[in-house]
């Protein structure tokens, strides 16, 4: 983590991430795409998603999360920032000269071989069947159906670990605590998602979560009884409700919210545990 000196009060408690790690290079052009900003608004103009809106203006990094190449040995050239995820992103080079960008991992570096095979080996960084790895190793970037694409473990410092292999399935255990099981069949990359200090980073000021593209979020007891179900009253006076609720009434802190009839639900061995 990097630190600063504490030149003014909201300076003093910032950190970033050091990005010494990363190569300074500019991103590959064919692989950018601009991405409309919507501010949380749907189509007919409505904010959907609260806190969303302004920002620095980024451009989408073309990830290769199938990363399907297959028996192709591939180099990586470098680590770059990306501005769409908390991971950081390599750029590869395979042998017949095409070139990419996929999540790093987390001991990745420059001039590291990569290979993605049926049974590559058990090296990080390469990608394999989620069968062919044995019990105890980490892995990120897993494909919940084959072929189409990792979708569990991608965000920074996340991992899955395997903790068995029986009747076509593999059983993993994520960073919440859950154990799943996942077609042995699916593609998984060994290690941990890169940039591990994420979590720790301390945002300082108001203005940076402003660049950042999150707009301020008022207290629901702050508002006016018209507002929010929390509102009015005098001066900090108290919630005023039996159970806690969302600013449209709806009751929360303790509902479930997942679907009953979601069809992963018997994938599912263990739920997590209560924090």
């Amino acid at each position: 983590m990097k630190k600063y000196k504490p030149t003014t009060p909201s300076r003093r408690a910032m950190t970033t991430v050091d990005y010494s790690v990363l190569s300074g290079a500019k991103p590959i052009k064919k692989l950018l795409k601009k991405l409309k900003s919507n501010s949380g608004r749907n189509n007919q103009g409505r904010i959907t998603v609260r806190h969303q809106g302004g920002g620095v203006k980024k451009l989408y990094r073309m990830i290769d999360l199938k990363q399907n190449k297959l028996n192709v040995p591939a180099r990586i050239e470098g680590l770059e920032y990306d501005p769409n995820r908390t991971a950081f992103i390599a750029r590869i080079v395979y042998r017949d000269g095409e070139r990419g960008y996929i999540l790093a991992s987390k001991n990745m570096k420059a001039g590291d071989g990569l290979l993605v095979a049926e049974n590559a080996p058990l090296k990080e960084g390469n990608r394999l069947k989620l069968k062919n790895i044995p019990v105890g190793y980490f892995v990120f970037n897993i494909e919940i159906v084959k072929g189409k694409g990792g979708q569990i473990a991608r965000s920074a410092g996340s991992y899955a670990e395997i903790l068995a292999q029986e009747n076509g399935y593999t059983n993993l255990k994520l960073s919440s605590g859950e154990i799943k099981k996942v077609s042995w069949e699916s593609f998984g990359s060994l290690g941990q998602t890169s940039n591990t200090d994420h979590n720790l980073v301390v945002i300082g000021k108001a203005g940076r979560s402003r660049r950042m593209g999150i707009r301020p979020t008022v207290r629901g007891s702050a508002m006016n009884p018209v507002d929010h179900p929390y509102g009015g009253g005098e001066g900090r006076s108290v919630r005023g409700t039996k159970r806690p609720k969302t600013l449209w009434g709806k009751i929360t802190g303790g509902r479930k919210t997942r679907k009953k009839k979601k069809w992963s639900n018997k994938m599912i061995i263990k739920r997590r545990g209560k924090k």
